[in-house]
């Protein structure tokens, strides 16, 4: 009876062996040769919730597919088995295996000093999350996690992830709501109103209140417009030029005035003159000669 299954156990041991070849041809099949790819591992510590990121997501710079996540763990398990729980940091290590057509390491490294970050994304409604390596120009208001061991791999810094930051950007603004006293600040509002209040309708006293000052500016405007009337202007114009007419008159009359004034002080100054002349040559006459006539001034430019 042995000797009739023999033949059995060998036709499937034969069966078995085909699977395996024909499973591992299609995994180099389908699998575009990724086994004999060069590629490099890099890691990133995140200190948020990864939920919805598993072993096999796809890495991606800009949304080209780069690489894949090879492994997730806590760093507590990884770098600080040797340090007491409570000092632990626990940041979540995500490796990645880059693949080297299509990027250098050399070049990442130089990309990390230009900003360039890791940080979880989610594909859409689906809920699978992936990693995405981008530049961000807001990286440096986001300090790289600090880490006391040395890495295994070379370490890209992360960013946080978008939903965490929007969650905690909410649980701040509930944080300075639950900061507010509703009642003082209602107390100032109601004062504010009532200031308002007194500004637009007046305090009956010494205020008039803005609607009133409105009324009285109104009426002062309509009074500016009868008196820039026609008529009116006309009017105003001819008074302007009386009175202008009245001005110079005045003038010409000052003018003449001091003009005798003048001529007067030219005479007096004269005869001063021709006295100190007479004085100083013949000191005598002063006494013994006849006196000069008498000389009166014009008046308005005329002798009486």
């Amino acid at each position: 009876m042995s000797n009739n299954s023999n033949p059995n156990y060998f036709r499937l041991g034969l069966f078995v062996l085909a699977a395996i070849g024909v499973l591992v041809t299609v995994i180099l099949v389908f699998g575009s040769g990724q086994l004999f790819k060069s590629s490099f591992y890099i890691e990133t510590y995140i200190k948020q919730s990864v939920t919805g990121l598993d072993t096999g997501a796809a890495v991606r710079f800009r949304g080209v597919k780069i690489g894949q996540v090879t492994s997730i763990g806590l760093s507590g398990e990884i770098y600080e088995k040797n340090i007491p729980m409570v000092d632990r940091r626990e940041y979540v290590v995500v490796r990645m295996q880059l693949f080297a057509d299509k990027v250098q390491l050399t070049h990442l490294q130089a990309f990390v000093k230009d900003n360039l970050r890791t940080r979880i994304k989610s594909m859409g409604i689906t809920g699978v999350n992936y990693v995405e390596l981008d530049f961000f120009q807001s990286a440096p208001s986001h300090p790289s996690l600090p880490y006391s061991w040395d890495p295994d791999y070379p370490v890209v810094p992360s960013m946080p992830n978008q939903a965490d930051e929007i969650i905690t950007g909410i649980q701040k603004l509930v944080d300075s709501l639950s900061q507010i006293d509703f009642q003082k600040t209602q107390i100032k509002f109601d004062a504010l109103l009532g200031n308002l209040n007194r500004l637009m309708a007046g305090n009956g006293k010494d205020n008039q209140g803005l609607v009133t000052s409105i009324e009285q500016l109104n009426v002062l405007l309509d009074r500016v417009s009868k008196a820039t009337d026609k008529e009116q202007l006309n009017i105003l114009t001819r008074e302007l030029v009386a009175t202008m007419v009245a001005l110079q008159q005045t003038v010409s009359g000052i003018q003449g005035d001091t003009t005798v004034t003048m001529e007067n002080i030219k005479q007096a100054s004269e005869q001063l003159n021709e006295f100190s002349r007479i004085a100083s040559q013949s000191p005598s006459t002063l006494i013994w000669g006849e006196p000069p006539p008498r000389i009166t001034p014009p008046m308005n430019g005329a002798q009486k």
